[in-house]
């Protein structure tokens, strides 16, 4: 039932990298093939990563604990509705959240004909992937160099009326005087994006001998002439891999055949230095451990992945999950999994259960957590023994770890990383850590295998 925190100590710093040399300065790795290959891996820098641009030596892994848990906090409230959204997530609540609080990995890409460099938030959920661009009515200040789109050869602009400018909701699109599309998104934080749909070249890759880039034509992006708020200065907009139809994951449908997986590596504890995580667009190589696979459920916004969490073991112990008095309609897709929320968010009335299940297994002083975020957290590290916490979702039974679930708050404490919340539901980025996390958007599933991240999966 149990598993002592020899790992779980060593989870402190997933959230935290620790000091490493690295041999290379390259963001982007992808398989070698000489024609378009079926599948590609793009490597994924977490914010705290020693090679991440944000990555601050003067914080100290638990800093890094709670200023995580704090962008959880702010992530999370993109997902609820606002004030004049019903309760079933109207598009009015598609509000991507890639401000400083909110994106956790970057992925770095290319625009335009010369190729321009973007480092971009990877976002599960976000649909229309975008940058800033020249010139600039009003922009935040960016280190990298804005895209202009007026010096590439390949960029368009789309009319009003166009498949892709259809594809947004009509809260979201405005035509001008020359019938161009524009996009207009606005945050839960007041930030703000706004510019021109349009077509351009996507480069991803890094031309080596071994590794070709590749190029992909005429992909729907929006070109952000006015955008501010408190976005990172390092980077240059999202990358959006969500599942509604202007996500850079349905776009290249033709090409990797609906399917898009990651594998995110705790990297402090890697064998390997700088180990990075990764997000593959096609279909992954698993291991030998057997995959566990649940249905996507459609709901709106086509954005989110909802899957159904049917109940959660605390060791052999099994919690259902959902009032009884929820339909089962309610009960399907009644949490959305994300790769930009660190910690998971479990509704209010389930999770005082789930304390008191913890409370029985855990053969340790309770104690409260110095800052009062997290609970329940108890006394000890290295010889006290967490249990397995399994989720069961619909027909996938997911054992999560204790470094999946738990956190060293200070050298003698450790806190549950498991939160409640009073609406939304959302199975965050710790929880699929050692994970290989698979999307099939022709067969609508997502599927987990246990995978050691840090080693390459291709």
């Amino acid at each position: 039932m149990a598993s002592t925190f020899r790992a779980c100590s060593l989870l402190s710093a997933a959230l935290v990298s620790v000091m490493c040399i690295c041999l290379t300065h390259q963001l982007l790795v992808f398989s070698a093939a000489k024609a378009m290959p079926s599948s590609f891996s793009v490597d994924l820098i977490h914010r705290d990563s020693p090679i991440s641009p944000l990555y601050n030596p003067l914080e100290t892994r638990f800093d890094r604990l709670y200023n995580a848990y704090n962008r959880s906090i702010s992530r999370i409230n993109r997902f609820r509705p606002n004030s004049e959204s019903s309760n079933n997530y109207t598009s009015k609540a598609l509000q991507s959240d890639t401000v400083s609080s909110g994106g956790e990995y970057f992925m770095k890409f290319s625009v335009g004909t010369p190729p321009v460099s973007v480092l971009g938030i990877a976002d599960t959920g976000s649909d229309l992937t975008w940058v800033q661009c020249k010139p600039c009515e009003q922009c935040y200040g960016q280190k990298p160099p804005l895209f202009d789109p007026r010096k590439s050869s390949t960029y368009k602009n789309l009319p009003c009326g166009s498949n892709s400018c259809n594809a947004l909701d009509s809260s979201e699109r405005v035509c001008d005087q020359q019938n161009a599309c524009k996009y207009s998104y606005s945050y839960g934080d007041r930030s703000f994006t706004k510019g021109n749909v349009a077509l351009e070249k996507f480069t991803i890759g890094v031309s080596t001998r071994s590794s070709p880039v590749l190029s992909f034509p005429n992909l729907v992006f929006g070109c952000g002439h006015s955008n501010g708020g408190t976005f990172d200065d390092v980077g240059s907009g999202i990358v959006g891999l969500g599942g509604g139809p202007l996500s850079l994951v349905k776009q290249l449908d033709k090409s990797i055949r609906g399917k898009f997986s990651y594998c995110l590596a705790p990297t402090a504890y890697a064998e390997e230095p700088c180990a990075s995580s990764r997000i593959i667009f096609g279909t992954a190589t698993e291991s030998d451990a057997a995959a566990v696979s649940t249905p996507l459920v459609d709901k709106n916004p086509s954005t989110y992945y909802f899957i159904t969490l049917e109940a959660i073991s605390v060791g052999d112990r099994r919690l259902a999950y959902g009032g009884s008095s929820a339909s089962p309609t309610e009960k399907l897709g009644n949490i959305i999994i994300d790769s930009g929320t660190t910690l998971t968010f479990l509704e209010s009335e389930f999770y005082n259960s789930l304390e008191s299940a913890l409370e029985e297994a855990i053969e340790a002083k309770r104690v409260s957590d110095p800052k009062g975020l997290l609970s329940p957290c108890f006394k000890g590290a290295k010889d006290i023994d967490l249990p397995v916490i399994t989720f069961h979702f619909s027909g996938a039974d997911v054992k999560l770890q204790p470094w999946n679930t738990f956190a060293q708050v200070q050298e003698d404490m450790v806190c549950f990383t498991i939160v409640p919340s009073n609406d939304i539901a959302i199975f965050g980025n710790l929880s699929q850590m050692d994970f290989l996390v698979s999307y099939d958007l022709e067969e609508r599933t997502v599927s987990f295998t246990p995978t050691d991240c840090t080693k390459p999966l291709m």
